[in-house]
């Protein structure tokens, strides 16, 4: 009975471990691939470059940006309304694609930049934080920065070192467990 229990157990461990994994596998663009370039102030034109193989070749790729007083942000040459706007642009035949984004002169607050591979579903974002007048230099964040910007308050380490760090900690406890059941059946032998 107790070797069905912990067959059991050991295989619930397991599936907790190795499932989450697979769905980290998503077509999401390495923050590598993300360049922003340009003034990110009110007015200011930012360029956000996604680099060679990062799409599809000649795949047609959706950006939305999303942001405060965003009715009179520019894409490339649309024009956006009042909380986002899209525009479809083709990548070239490396795969690389970029957008103009001009800023509007009340542009205050985060603006979120997203780039969708329409073929092949790949997702890419880019962050810009626009200072209040008293509040200190324009940046970048995210997946992305421009100009310096604020440090990370992220936590970097990759995900199959924190899933390998979850997997050595159950196996720990299951090990304790087992141990204890073992212990407790030969004090009653």
């Amino acid at each position: 009975m107790f070797k069905k229990s912990f067959a059991a157990i050991a295989l619930a461990v397991l599936a907790v471990i190795a499932v989450p994994t697979a769905a980290n596998a998503a077509g999401y663009v390495p923050v590598g691939n993300i360049s922003v370039t340009g003034d990110v102030a009110p007015g200011g034109i930012v360029v956000i470059n996604f680099a060679n193989n990062t799409f599809t070749a000649g795949e047609s790729v959706s950006f939305t940006l999303t942001g405060e007083n965003a009715s009179g942000a520019t894409l490339a040459v649309v024009k956006s309304v009042v909380n986002s706007q899209s525009l479809v642009k083709t990548a070239s035949g490396s795969g690389a694609v970029a957008l103009d984004v001009t800023l509007p002169a009340n542009a205050s607050g985060s603006y979120t930049t997203t780039a969708t591979g329409l073929t092949s579903g790949t997702v890419g974002t880019a962050s810009l934080n626009i200072a209040s007048a008293d509040g200190g230099a324009a940046a970048g964040s995210g997946s992305a920065s421009a100009n310096g910007g604020l440090a990370s308050t992220g936590y970097d380490a990759p995900m199959l070192a924190i899933w390998a760090a979850a997997g050595a900690l159950m196996l720990g406890i299951a090990l304790m467990v087992a141990l204890t059941v073992v212990r407790r059946q030969r004090a009653n032998a």
